[in-house]
Parts: structure tokens; sequence; C-alpha cells
């Protein structure tokens, strides 16, 4: 773990946090690209925030792209071409024994976060990223649109939690990490984590 690992033409940096090796950048897989407005509880739908055309390449040169990658409803983010061979989108569990070996909920999120401004509104309380993983502040698409970019970052789970999904979220106000069961049209981002 440490290494870059290449994916649909990118190298993706990588960070041992505990006995898990995790990706330390969000997923870019973008097969194809929808506006805020569309979206979807059962097929995949992929988003990148800001972006409300369908240009696949238009899409992959804009600046949240390049920073934040691709939001993805939750059909999304199990589809296979998202993470490389031996890797996988974290179960609920395993996002929990993340943040258990961080020092539980209540105090993971700042040491999860990117430390400084350069991408999370003030005050980005507790942040240190003394794990390695660079949460960083990506925000959401909603029924609304997009919004929260700079304020939270949300990460899907693989788990269901009856007719929703779980998910991971770092604000920018606290140093916890909140864990909820939210609606499948939710585009968030994601990690992999090594099988």
């Amino acid at each position: 773990c440490g290494d870059l690992i290449n994916h649909e033409g990118y190298d993706y940096s990588t960070v041992q946090i505990g006995d898990q090796c995790w990706f330390s950048e969000n997923c870019r897989y973008l097969p194809v690209v929808l506006p805020s407005s569309e979206g979807s509880e059962t097929d995949p739908y992929y988003y990148v925030y800001g972006y409300q055309g369908t240009d696949v390449e238009e899409a992959k040169a804009t600046s949240n792209y390049y920073t934040y990658g691709v939001l993805y409803n939750w059909p999304a983010v199990m589809t296979d071409g998202i993470c490389p061979s031996g890797w996988h989108i974290p179960s609920d569990s395993e996002f929990t024994q993340l943040t258990d070996f961080l020092g539980g909920e209540g105090v993971a999120g700042g040491k999860m976060k990117e430390a400084g401004y350069d991408h999370w509104s003030s005050p980005n309380t507790g942040a240190t990223n003394s794990s390695g993983f660079t949460g960083l502040p990506g925000g959401y698409r909603g029924s609304g649109g997009f919004d929260g970019i700079g304020d939270g970052g949300y990460w899907w789970s693989a788990s269901e939690s009856g007719s929703f999904s779980w998910a991971r979220a770092l604000f920018n106000l606290n140093y916890a990490v909140t864990r909820y069961d939210v609606y499948r049209y939710h585009g968030f981002s994601a990690r992999c984590v090594r099988d």
C-alpha cells in the first residue's frame, strides 16, 4: 500500500490506515455524465459538481472533476467499473473499522479531513489529515441540484439499509464522521478499499 494504482488511465494515490489500504483521493470513473436535474433511485447516474451538460470530455476538463472526482448515485457506485481489480467500494462495516481505528466517529473526521483552507471552508474544525485519507469537501447532488461544496464531503458505502444505503460524511464545522442512511438518488463521492 502507498503505491499508485492505475485505473482507466489515471494513477490513484493510496494510503495504509490500520489494516486497510484506501484510495486517498476520490474516484474519477465517468462513463457518462448528466446534469443535476436528472436523477434515479435504480439506474446508474454520474455527475461532476457544477457541470450541467452531457459531454464526458467537457466534464473531465473542469476543475471540480480534477479536484473532487465524480459524484455517483448509489446504483452507479455499485457498478463494476468504478474500482480497479482487487479493490471495491467499502461496506458500512469497513468504514466503521476505519473510524474505530482512528478513535471513533466522534473524532475520526478531523484525522480524515485535508487540513487547511485550500478546499475546505473555515473553520475546518480539527482537521489534521493525520490518517492520510485526505477527505475533500466535494459536496453532493440532491433533489435540488448541487450543494455543499467546501462545507461537506460525502461517501457511499456498498451496504444497504432497507430501501436506503449507508454513507459517511465529513463537515467543516466539526471533527466527527457522520454515518447515516439516505435515498439512493443522491450523488456522493466514492473511495475504493483493497480486497
